[in-house]
């Protein structure tokens, strides 16, 4: 048995746990987004940064992409095959949102960064939609090997 055979368990059950701290961590970025629009007097500026916004821009950015990063969350639960590249996608841009958010609230951004690196993980390594999934067929070497097995069991 292959090593890529062995941890298809562990790959899909993190997908899933992806797919729900996706919408978790959206929901964070959204809250987080709102506080830094409603109330500039929590995050407090850095002199001197390289990235220095207003807190309400950052506010702005972290609202929208909490947003996105949520809704495709949701999608990343019904198997749509184009969610996990917008998934992907998305989860970066907010790990880089984060990266430059350090120095106004750097552990909670930190435990986002973390998030979002296993959320990409999780992502990349699952396994793709098997041929019992709604007949799709995919491409991979697993699902070429599955079909082998099974043309040789109806022989």
């Amino acid at each position: 048995m292959s090593t890529t055979t062995k941890s298809r368990p562990m790959a899909t059950g993190g997908l899933l746990f992806a797919a729900t701290i996706m919408v978790l961590a959206g929901l964070f970025q959204f809250f987080q987004g709102i506080i830094g629009v409603a109330k500039d007097e929590i995050f407090v500026a850095t002199p001197n940064y390289l990235f220095k916004f207003n807190t309400t821009t950052w506010g702005w950015i972290h609202l929208v992409l909490g947003l996105f990063v949520m809704v495709i969350g949701f999608f990343v639960f019904t198997k749509a095959p184009w969610a996990r590249g917008i998934a992907i996608f998305l989860v970066a841009l907010q790990a880089f949102s984060n990266f430059f958010f350090l120095p106004y609230y750097p552990l909670w951004a930190l435990t986002l960064v973390a998030l979002d690196i296993f959320i990409i993980w999780a992502l990349t390594v699952a396994p793709g939609r098997t041929p019992s999934d709604d007949g799709y067929i995919g491409t991979g070497a697993d699902d070429t090997y599955q079909a082998a097995q099974r043309a040789t069991r109806g022989m």
